[in-house]
């Protein structure tokens, strides 16, 4: 069996890494995969000491990448150029992960070559429509044939679509699977903690007391890209810093935002800071002992609030909503939007009553094993 895999963002790098692993070690007979990247995410912290260090092949194609500035244009150049390649590997499937724009493009070359496609991270939704990675979710998942959910939320949420198409499946050729895998990133999570201790350097370089700090990310636009709300956000962070050092690796969007939008004291304020440890980006590993060994974790980042949970962490999310409500819903985690009193009222909660309670909401750290048996036992063609 062949599987074309279809990535661009960092996160879906280190999420196909725990795919390409098991295939290496117990698939290496059945199952050949073809890697490309997109290029949507230029990150030079994704040089070959990122792929040597994960464990990551390298990828078989590495495409021009995605121009914001020429977004139909250069989606749709995206689009020919997966296709053109599904069209000379012809693979018995195309694999996708998430909710990038990578992610829409392979799903569309998939389906106008007609080719099977397979969605790592289906029935995710935030009930938001204005999100584009809401649009993107729900776009995909109409248009695969194996939907991997993560958690049973995902599961009911793509039954319901199905139900509420009145077809009984969603928009796109049949058949359909709807299969709980459980999550990815727990795979990963589970094998990548162990190396992460390799990486205690860190603290040394940050002067980060580690055993009391706060870790905090900022990134998606709706943050960034509103000055006001990042102002609140940076704000809440800064009233923390009083009580607890706070972590704050700057995202480039975020450092722009700041420069481009705050006064010159402002931006002194948040730098001379002592408590207030700001950052370049940090590297996966880094960013993976960071939150093993964080007190809390303030993020606006599906993946982080993930793994605060994966790591038993009590985590703030910078939004209105979130697709992976069942960490609210356990108490492991509170949405606080940009509202600096919630934030800082959420942040004393967390201090003096930490969550005790994390039931497996996201499988056994077997998905990967879980998502390979699936695409080897059911054969489509369409």
């Amino acid at each position: 069996m062949k599987i074309v895999t279809v990535i661009g963002a960092r996160p879906q790098f280190i999420k196909a890494a725990a795919i390409s692993r098991n295939i290496r070690a117990f698939y290496s007979d059945l199952i050949q995969e073809v890697i490309v990247h997109t290029g949507q995410h230029y990150d030079q912290n994704m040089s070959e000491l990122f792929f040597e260090e994960l464990n990551i092949p390298k990828p078989d194609y590495h495409l021009d990448g995605f121009d914001p500035s020429r977004h139909k244009e250069s989606f749709n150049k995206m689009v020919t150029e997966i296709k053109q390649i599904i069209q000379q590997e012809s693979p018995d499937w195309v694999l996708v992960y998430g909710d990038t724009y990578s992610t829409l493009a392979g799903a569309q070359a998939a389906h106008e070559t007609r080719t099977p496609l397979a969605h790592v991270e289906a029935g995710l939704r935030s009930f938001n429509p204005a999100m584009p990675e809401e649009q993107i979710r729900i776009q995909t998942d109409q248009w695969a044939q194996m939907l991997f959910a993560p958690t049973a939320t995902a599961v009911e949420n793509l039954k319901r679509e199905r139900a509420e198409s009145g077809r009984g499946v969603m928009d796109g050729p049949p058949p359909f699977f709807i299969i709980s895998t459980g999550d990815i990133m727990y795979d990963n999570s589970l094998y990548f903690a162990e190396l992460a201790q390799s990486q205690d350097q860190i603290f040394k370089d940050l002067k980060i007391n580690s055993k009391r700090f706060v870790l905090a990310t900022i990134h998606r636009n709706f943050n960034t890209d509103n000055p006001e709300r990042l102002e609140s956000i940076l704000d809440a962070l800064l009233m923390i810093s009083k009580e607890m050092q706070v972590v704050l690796p700057l995202h480039p969007r975020t450092l722009n935002a700041i420069e481009d939008h705050f006064s010159e004291e402002k931006i002194a304020q948040i730098v001379e800071t002592k408590n207030l440890i700001v950052s370049v980006p940090l590297s996966f590993l880094e960013m993976t002992l960071l939150e093993q060994r964080a007190q809390m974790i303030i993020t606006d980042s599906g993946g982080v609030q993930k793994e605060a949970y994966f790591f038993k962490k009590p985590a703030l999310i910078l939004r209105a909503e979130t697709e992976w409500i069942e960490i609210v819903e356990v108490g492991a985690a509170k949405l606080t939007d940009a509202d600096p009193k919630v934030i800082l009222d959420s942040f004393h909660h967390y201090l003096q009553s930490p969550p005790t309670y994390f039931p497996p909401l996201f499988g056994d750290g077997e998905a990967a094993k879980e998502i390979l048996n699936a695409l080897l036992e059911k054969k489509i063609k369409l």
